[in-house]
């Protein structure tokens, strides 16, 4: 069946192997997808949705590097979101509410469009390891399949083990089995491995709500996109809908603490921090008395709801019983309860920045393997795993994203340079240069890197190109075209900014706080270039960002022009940190296990203090 070798083979078919595999095989390399069911492909294990704060800037950064998770959001969107509007555009997040359906079955049909992809349905047992390089994986059926790079994309299925109250079984997620054999085999390689804890709400019968009880939750008048491309923006749109717990639902919940995984040492791994179960909400925050539930359909003519807020793994009867005393969900059925999921993960500080193993050559792993946790997340990861192989396979230089450049660089910097413990989830506060790094300008910052390894098509790049033109354009007519008092002041008598006293270039006006791109429009010139130049609503959007926050632009290209600088300053590979011996004990110990490429990520190593950093750096002559 498997004569010949593949050039990459991708293990799981979650958001990480899916974008792995078709990075991979757009790039040129014959690539075989391996996973335990052919019908979840790009599979939403948990919620109905993609992006939001900090993951809608992922997916856009995937989108403009050439990936397929805005393309398969948008085509399966079902609402759509800008969610932090009321911020500066640092903090704009898009959101899509999709329907799961679609969703799988756009992921499996790009895939099955895509040339140099082949797919096989088993479980993988194993790895074909020669003189720490591996070789190809192993089936459980016995079938050895050879290849020169595997990326291991596993998700939560690594020894899962299911928690529903005292009750627990094997499975990777509900209705799966879990999948055997590689983490033992990957410790007796010398891995370090560990164990982390997610979990999932109940689904419910969407007929048995009364949504006249709950506050509607539209999406937005005028929808964006995710894309790039040319998908289209949604013609209309499903409502969500938000509920609360009470103090009722509450005590009913911690009726059920002593038949609780999370209480009664059954479950002893961490979960998402910033994703907490009801009933560590209840734990934690004990001083409230209600928690914010969102109601959201699973798709346009599915009636399964899916209860976001209420993630759990306490008894059924538990779960039902305060469910019902919620309101709008008196009359509840249940599709399924929620549940906890514990399965193996390896500390990603195991890894080098192009997510390929240090103690085996080739390999490669993405996604919750590493301890993340959300789709984008693991999608990201996909990506890069999958750009990095082939380029490793053809001895081309790798693409590694850099912390001012993407949200990329800045997950896959954190975790292989600090590592995790509990599962790591991506915030906009975790992005020192977040400016730089926003929705808006994701193709303006990685289409270019992308092209030049020939990943993002000619299309794209021309797109990209012709975006950067017009925005220019109209910043620079702004600059250059003056205004006069008795047009710009009525302007900025509506928005109380005070008033000027003779004419002055447009862009001073603009800058001022409260004046928008709508304002300006209203001035003849300005409406009569923009409709000269047939410009969209997106690059209005790009302009007034460039015009209004050029100051803290500036200062955050100041301050990664000097990260840049410590980046250049390189650590020999395998370097001796023991024979530093002004060097703090911390220091040694942690520069030695991470083995940092550069000053820059030497700095960033948690225990790491700035006079560690200029023992480094006068030992190199620096």
């Amino acid at each position: 069946m498997f004569g010949e070798e593949y050039d990459v083979i991708v293990v799981g078919g979650g958001h990480a192997g899916a974008e792995a595999a078709a990075a991979a095989a757009n790039l040129g390399s014959k690539t075989l997808l391996v996973t335990m069911n052919l019908q979840n492909i790009g599979q939403m294990s948990c919620n109905p949705a993609m992006g939001g704060i900090a993951k809608g800037q992922i997916v856009r950064e995937i989108d403009a590097l050439g990936g397929y998770s805005g393309i398969v959001s948008d085509k399966s969107a079902i609402q759509f979101k800008m969610l932090n509007k009321s911020k500066g555009p640092a903090m704009w997040s898009p959101r899509t509410q999709n329907d799961r359906m679609r969703f799988a079955e756009e992921w499996r049909l790009m895939l099955e469009r895509t040339p140099n992809v082949d797919f096989y349905q088993e479980m993988v047992s194993g790895l074909l390891v020669e003189n720490h390089k591996v070789v190809g994986v192993k089936t459980s059926l016995g079938i050895n399949i050879k290849s020169k790079a595997v990326v291991l994309t596993n998700g939560t299925f690594l020894n899962g083990l299911i928690h529903i109250g005292e009750k627990q079984f094997g499975g990777g997620r509900a209705g799966e089995k879990a999948a055997t054999g590689i983490t033992e085999q990957l410790v007796e390689l010398g891995f370090e491995s560990g164990r982390m804890k997610t979990g999932t709400p109940p689904r419910v019968d969407g007929r048995s709500l009364d949504y006249s009880k709950m506050i509607v939750q539209p999406g937005d008048d005028v929808p964006e996109k995710f894309s790039y491309t040319n998908t289209k923006p949604l013609a209309h749109q499903r409502d969500c809908y938000m509920t609360h717990t009470s103090a009722q639902v509450h005590d009913l919940l911690r009726e059920g603490f002593d038949r609780s995984p999370m209480f009664n040492g059954r479950i002893k791994s961490l979960g998402p921090r910033y994703c907490p179960s009801i009933e560590d909400k209840i734990n934690r925050f004990a001083d409230k008395d209600s928690h914010q539930m969102f109601i959201e359909p699973e798709g346009w003519e599915t009636v399964e709801v899916y209860v976001n807020g209420f993630s759990t793994s306490l008894p059924e009867d538990v779960q039902f019983k305060a469910l019902r005393s919620v309101v709008g969900f008196e009359n509840v059925k249940f599709f399924r309860p929620g549940y906890a999921i514990e399965y193996d993960y390896f500390p990603p500080t195991q890894l080098k920045h192009t997510l390929e193993t240090k103690l085996v050559e080739n390999l490669y792993f993405a996604g919750q393997i590493n301890g993340t946790t959300g789709y984008e997340e693991a999608a990201s990861q996909g990506l890069m795993a999958g750009i990095n192989a082939h380029l490793k396979l053809k001895e081309q230089n790798p693409l590694i994203l850099k912390r001012d450049e993407a949200y990329i660089g800045v997950l896959i910097d954190d975790l292989i340079t600090k590592g995790t413990e509990e599962p790591y989830r991506m915030f906009t506060s975790r992005a020192e240069y977040r400016t730089l790094l926003r929705q808006d300008n994701a193709d303006l910052r990685l289409t270019p890197l992308s092209h030049s390894i020939g990943f993002a098509t000619d299309t794209r790049m021309k797109r990209m190109e012709q975006k950067l033109k017009q925005s220019e354009a109209l910043v620079n007519f702004f600059r250059e075209t003056s205004v006069l008092p008795k047009d710009i002041n009525p302007i900025l008598e509506s928005v109380n900014s005070s008033l000027v006293k003779q004419s002055d270039k447009m862009y001073k006006a603009f800058s001022r706080p409260n004046v928008t791109m709508n304002h300006m429009l209203q001035l003849e010139d300005v409406s009569n270039f923009v409709k000269e130049n047939n410009f969209d609503n997106e690059i209005l959007e790009q302009a007034e960002v460039q015009i209004k926050y050029s100051g803290y632009i500036a200062k955050e290209k100041l301050n990664a022009d000097k990260l840049h600088r410590l980046e250049a300053v390189k650590i020999p590979e395998n370097f001796d940190y023991s024979k530093l011996k002004s060097l703090s004990f911390e220091a040694r110990e942690k520069m030695t296990k991470i083995q940092p490429v550069t000053i820059s990520q030497a700095s960033r190593i948690s225990g790491v203090t700035p006079s560690d950093i200029s023992v480094l750096l006068v030992y190199l002559g620096r």
